[in-house]
């Protein structure tokens, strides 16, 4: 199975541009042969978007992946905030051919440092699993809410994390690799510093090192309107 980590330049309240960006990177990832495409946190909103995570664009952009026949035959791995029973949660919405087959809410939150991600958005129940309804513009009435992995045809199972849940004591790679996930993926908007990078480099190879198999690590770069600058610095670790 072959995955595309996307490194994608997103903005604040683009929703425009950002979605061209989307759709260029599954263009370019379906002509490159992969078979997964992952993008980096938030991607469709931006990751610094504060107060304005509320706004109602999100949903819009989604409904124009889902609807566009020429994105089917990927799995298209996608950030966008959720907002569900009152609640706002940092979610990846795991799509394929058109049809919504997981939405995986943020479970451990980045709320230190340059981050205050507990402001807007509630972190999930490890574990916990609902069915969610999706609004009107989506024409698929319910999907998986929660903290659940995919399994394909061929037996290969994929489990999320994103940002912060990889840099955390208690990450959920940990169990997802006891429960016999095959590869881990990780969609994150993390700010440049100095040695952070191998940092990264470390904790994702002593996941795989550990559990074994692989671990997708999708990062943004730019500035994407606030005071950060996210470097990029996709990669793929094998076993180590």
């Amino acid at each position: 199975m072959k995955f595309a980590a996307c490194t994608l330049n997103q903005w604040a309240l683009d929703f425009e541009g950002n979605y061209q960006r989307i759709y260029e990177s599954i263009a370019i990832s379906k002509q490159q042969g992969a078979h997964y495409r992952l993008g980096p946190e938030l991607e469709i909103c931006g990751y610094s978007c504060q107060d304005h995570f509320y706004e109602p664009g999100n949903w819009e952009i989604m409904s124009r992946l889902l609807e566009d026949r020429s994105l089917d035959g990927i799995i298209i791995d996608v950030g966008m905030p959720v907002q569900w029973k009152s609640q706002l949660y940092n979610c990846r919405v795991i799509i394929f051919n058109g049809i919504v087959y997981l939405i995986r809410p943020k479970i451990l939150l980045a709320n230190k440092g340059n981050y205050r991600e507990e402001r807007w958005f509630t972190p999930w129940p490890a574990k916990e699993i609902e069915e969610f309804c999706l609004p009107a513009i989506i024409k698929q009435k319910r999907c998986v809410f929660g903290d659940a992995v995919l399994e394909t045809e061929d037996g290969i199972v994929i489990g999320s994390e994103i940002c912060e849940e990889l840099f955390q004591p208690n990450s959920s790679h940990i169990d997802m690799g006891i429960g016999g996930v095959d590869i881990f993926t990780n969609a994150s908007s993390s700010h440049h510093e100095l040695r952070k990078l191998q940092t990264r480099i470390n904790l994702i190879t002593n996941a795989t090192e550990k559990m074994g198999g692989a671990y997708v690590y999708a990062n943004q770069r730019g500035c994407d309107g606030d005071r950060l600058y996210f470097d990029g610095c996709s990669m793929i670790a094998l076993n180590g």
